[in-house]
């Protein structure tokens, strides 16, 4: 574990000290960030439409049973801003586009792809790991975004149809309004940026780190999705902590 962990930090750094060299490769990290945005756009918006739609049905009538159904807005929107949206999101890609790094970068490392590049005396670091760092990094944000404004429409649309509810529209984006500020919009991005650079690292190191054959690129896309997960709910616990220690 202690020599893992000290690998992706080394891989950190070589990747940090790279980021001059992002223009060169901007076409590769185009590509990478259609992957994880627009090819990922579809299963972001149906699960943050229910995400928020679940908050509204369970939370709604509740509030309502004691007079304050006026603040379900509020409830939604901050709930997405700054814990759902970021958390189930990086799991997202985790899933989809980390097991992807995993898989791609491993089946190179197999077949002695990356060995052929170190022949050709190209950093593997610099061609192969940079553009998907510096893609997730961008792209897992502005994903974050979108699943933030779906959500609050998920929410919004149980809200007023939910006759258990009984608030319009207007009531719900108003408290959502006055509830949501920039500084919570701002936390669940800080949160998804963190979680984009870790879901990178560890999904580029385990790729580079499979042996194995077509069975170790299986462990590694295994570890990739799993590890990533893992490493989002601490991260998550440790950000939490200190964000709100920046609050007092």
């Amino acid at each position: 574990m202690f020599q893992s962990i000290g690998e992706m930090i080394v891989l950190g750094w070589r990747t940090f000290a790279a980021l001059p060299q992002t223009l060169r490769q901007r076409r590769k990290v185009a590509e990478q960030l259609f992957e994880i945005g627009n090819a990922s756009l579809f299963m972001a918006c149906l699960l943050s439409l229910f995400i928020g739609g679940v908050l509204a049905l369970q939370s709604g009538p509740r509030l309502a049973e004691r007079g304050i159904s006026g603040l379900l807005g509020g409830l939604v929107g901050l709930s997405m801003a700054e814990e759902l949206a970021p958390v189930m999101m990086s799991i997202l890609i985790a899933g989809r586009i980390g097991s992807a790094m995993a898989a791609e970068i491993g089946s190179m490392r197999v077949y002695q792809e990356i060995d052929a590049l170190r022949t050709m005396n190209i950093d593997p670091v610099h061609y192969l790991v940079l553009p998907r760092m510096v893609a997730i990094t961008l792209g897992l944000p502005l994903l974050v975004v979108f699943s933030m404004l779906v959500g609050w429409t998920g929410g919004a649309l149980v809200a007023v149809f939910n006759r258990d509810i009984g608030i319009t529209a207007a009531d719900y984006f108003s408290n959502l309004r006055m509830s949501v500020e920039g500084v919570d919009i701002f936390k669940g991005l800080f949160k998804s940026l963190v979680f984009g650079v870790m879901v990178g690292l560890v999904s580029c190191h385990q790729g580079l780190q499979t042996l194995g054959g077509p069975r170790g690129i299986g462990r590694s896309v295994t570890k990739a999705v799993v590890n990533s997960i893992v490493m989002i709910l601490i991260l998550d616990y440790c950000l939490t902590r200190f964000l709100l220690f920046l609050d007092r």
